[in-house]
């Protein structure tokens, strides 16, 4: 009988698998690029780039990541999220093998892209696919293996890529989207598409699969939201949709959230670790040794927040999390200031454990949270189209810190940088603070409605029609017990 009970979440773990294991290829892949690019820049590589041509291939993919989220929606929408995962893992595979086969700068930009496209088409479906599938129980918890993934995807490249060549490491990072392929092949279409197409036989049987007979509440009201009107075709209907508070709420506070992801500190660490920590601590220092072990206290407070995440609040965590990720960038470019004018001396393990608070804090809150909320509020009416235009900022920001980064270093300095980054997050927290409504233990349908106001003059207009489709969601499932 427990095993019976217990069921429901290992199904659920099952979905959470075949995406968080490929998020783990995607993690790969970011650190993959301060993997190959010292080793391009070395004396007698095969294939040497320039700093200028560096810097393009650490965020081009930044640019065809915002191709990669509108086109998703479509296939998300008409097909559903298995097809769509199946696409996003094939062109993962394709972007590997591009980098294994690469004889030329020209190519490698190539792989680059590919897997911004496919990081761009995936990075809306793995929240949407998991918070679709799991239980409000276990959605924050589920939702944040993906960011744990990413990181063990990040460690696992770094350390590998320190000992054999970057083709080799291309080559063991190729498992995990094999892996993924395999594993969705077992999991279930999503209830809530299925919902969205009528095709309420299979609807049900995949709920009840997913999450047995206790949330058959939540059942009912995905169906009777499904039956709404959806998908604007006139210009009016699509302003109209725009005007919606559950549509423009929800994009405005995924905006200010991914502005934060990008800006607190862990994309930056992806990719120009080596940079950072030789201008934190000077030149000597084994930046490589640095950052595989921030890497694995990433790894470790990741885990952590996994089981957190369930237990707190998601506002109580994101606001903690935020101070300490902006009070522990303040204190590492008030050092930098402070050491540059020789106020202090040089020494590596004061910012070694600032930067290790800060990575902390990315781990725990700044990174896991927002892919946890986009799994959250957006609407079930519009989430794929919800879902990419968020992710629009992601791209825009992730492409200014990581094409200007060089540069802003050049011009105002690293501490420069630790006070310009800290202040965009306050003010992201602020907006954030304003906008953002408790979603920890809610059901999706009641994370919309929070966000859906409706006049006294609307709501009288929709009351027949909820009442209608209620009766008749009602009647439909009382016939198939």
């Amino acid at each position: 009988m427990l095993a019976d009970k217990r069921m429901p979440f290992v199904r659920q773990c099952l979905v959470a698998a075949a995406v968080s294991i490929n998020m783990a290829g995607f993690g790969c892949s970011t650190g993959f690029l301060a993997i190959m690019l010292p080793q391009l820049q070395k004396p007698g590589s095969t294939i040497s780039v320039s700093k200028e041509q560096a810097s393009w291939l650490v965020s081009v993919g930044t640019m065809t990541l915002v191709f990669g989220t509108f086109l998703v929606p479509s296939i998300m929408s008409r097909l559903g999220r298995k097809v769509a995962l199946y696409v996003i893992t094939v062109v993962s595979i394709l972007a590997w093998c591009t980098y294994i086969l690469a004889t030329s700068y020209e190519v490698l930009l190539l792989g680059a892209m590919a897997h911004g496209f496919s990081f761009g088409m995936f990075a809306p479906l793995r929240s949407i696919y998991i918070g679709e599938c799991s239980s409000p129980h276990y959605r924050g918890g589920l939702l944040t293996t993906c960011v744990e993934s990413q990181i063990f995807g990040v460690l696992f490249v770094h350390l590998i890529g320190s000992l054999i060549s970057f083709q080799s490491t291309a080559i063991s990072c190729l498992p995990f989207p094999v892996t993924s392929l395999l594993l969705t092949i077992y999991s279930p279409e999503s209830p809530s598409w299925l919902a969205t197409k009528g095709d309420f036989d299979r609807c049900e049987k995949n709920f009840i699969w997913l999450r047995g007979e206790d949330e058959i509440a939540e059942l009912k009201k995905m169906i009777q939201t499904a039956n709404l009107p959806r998908d604007p075709k006139t210009v009016k209907e699509m302003i109209a949709v725009i005007k919606k508070k559950e549509f423009f709420k929800p994009i405005l506070l995924m905006f200010t959230l991914y502005i934060i992801v990008t800006c607190a500190g862990g994309l930056v660490m992806a990719v120009y670790a080596v940079t950072v920590f030789e201008l934190l601590m000077g030149p000597e220092v084994n930046a490589r040794i640095w950052m595989v072990s921030l890497d694995c206290l990433r790894a470790l407070s990741t885990i952590i927040a996994v089981f957190v995440i369930n237990k707190v609040k998601r506002r109580k965590m994101l606001f903690s999390v935020g101070s300490i990720c902006v009070g522990s960038q303040l204190c590492i470019g008030a050092y930098v200031f402070a050491r540059n004018r020789g106020y202090l001396p040089l020494n590596s393990w004061m910012p070694g454990i600032l930067k290790s608070v800060q990575m902390m804090s990315v781990s725990m809150g700044m990174q896991p949270l927002p892919g946890v909320i986009a799994g959250e509020i957006y609407p079930l009416e519009h989430r794929s189209i919800s879902g990419s235009i968020g992710l629009t900022m992601l791209s825009l920001s992730a492409f200014a810190v990581l094409k200007s980064y060089p540069s802003l270093i050049s011009g105002i300095g690293l501490e420069g940088a630790y006070f310009l980054f800290s202040g965009i997050i306050t003010v992201c927290l602020m907006v954030a603070w304003m906008v953002l409504p408790e979603t920890s233990g809610r059901t999706l349908q009641e994370v919309e409605d929070h966000f859906r106001v409706l006049e006294p003059e609307a709501e009288s207009e929709r009351q027949p029609l909820l009442h209608s489709v209620n009766s008749v969601t009602t009647s439909y499932l009382s016939t198939r017990k």
